[in-house]
């Protein structure tokens, strides 16, 4: 397992390669890599989202483009086929939708026992009281604040709330799980979500869809900084 260390108040902007130029992948992971210690990796199914992304390979290559931890959001309808596949391609985190498996214990055993990080997304529609009886499986929550399944959508303000919600429950279960928010985030909204609680920020279109995603992934930065500094 590649070591991550977090601290606590230092929003981290995880990259999304689903918004990079796929053209120039080697390209597009050197111009961030130095400046972050993860990278987002949507994979879709057009099953449990209409849209279809990339699979196992594609991660097996961006694996020999950086030492980066690639954090692999499993937007599928079987997740349990994805876990071995995903492994052996060198996913660093695995993170399966709640409403994708009626079995997600045992999936997140699974995981673990290969010696990946834990997670579990939950849509903006799915209750936070849902996840009570799994965090003690679990490294990281990702909250989605769009509808899954497509890129460049803009971030729900009611997520704000669940953010906070999301961020009480697990400060109250004594476990060091990372808050990751992945939709619609930008530097106005990467300050919302920080000052609420999350602790890692998916930006795709903000990043790779400007001119020069390093300075972009700096302003976000900065941005998350902002609404940190006024968090109580």
């Amino acid at each position: 397992m590649r070591s991550f260390t977090y601290r606590r108040g230092e929003t981290v902007i995880c990259p999304s390669l689903l918004s990079a130029d796929f053209s120039k992948l080697d390209q597009s992971i050197g111009q961030i890599k130095a400046d972050t210690p993860i990278l987002h990796l949507d994979i879709m199914d057009g099953h449990f989202v209409p849209n279809i992304s990339f699979g196992p390979g594609i991660v097996s290559i961006v694996r020999t483009l950086t030492d980066q931890l690639l954090d692999v959001h499993l937007m599928v309808s079987d997740p349990a086929r994805w876990i071995e596949p995903f492994y052996k391609a060198g996913a660093d985190f695995l993170v399966i939708h709640l409403e994708a498996t009626p079995h997600a214990e045992r999936l997140l055993t699974d995981i673990r026992e290969r010696g990946m990080r834990a997670g579990i997304a939950l849509t903006p529609q799915t209750p936070v009281s849902m996840l009570d009886y799994l965090m003690d499986k679990l490294d990281l929550i990702l909250l989605m604040t769009v509808n899954p399944g497509f890129g460049g959508q803009s971030y729900l303000p009611a997520m704000t709330e669940k953010i906070r919600v999301l961020r009480d429950r697990i400060d109250d279960s004594g476990r060091s799980i990372l808050l990751q928010v992945d939709g619609g985030i930008d530097v106005r909204t990467a300050p919302i979500a920080a000052q609420a609680g999350a602790d890692l920020l998916v930006a795709g279109s903000a990043v790779f869809g400007e001119d020069d995603p390093a300075a972009a992934l700096e302003q976000l930065k900065m941005a998350a900084r902002l609404g940190q500094d006024v968090t109580p």
